[in-house]
């Protein structure tokens, strides 16, 4: 990803992406989902994590430049 994107674009898609993935957990824990399409939601869950997982990682690299950023735990329990 590019040194371009700001810090609260960061923070913004890691706090959505985290709420997604916490969305997709509830939804296949849940008895909402058709069996003929628990295979694809479960890959939709991977994809989520997946891609929370990279902008996690590039949050700690923006962490260890900028020190005035809260800590991923500080962010990830906030309320915003």
């Amino acid at each position: 990803m590019s040194d371009n994107i700001s810090n609260n674009a960061i923070i913004y898609a890691t706090l959505a992406l985290n709420s997604e993935v916490a969305l997709q957990h509830e939804y296949l824990e849940s008895e909402d989902v058709p069996e003929d399409e628990r295979e694809n939601e479960v890959e939709i869950l991977a994809d989520l994590e997946q891609a929370f997982m990279e902008f996690v990682d590039l949050y700690k690299k923006r962490c260890k430049s900028d020190k005035e950023l809260p800590d991923l735990d500080e962010l990830l329990n906030s309320q915003l």
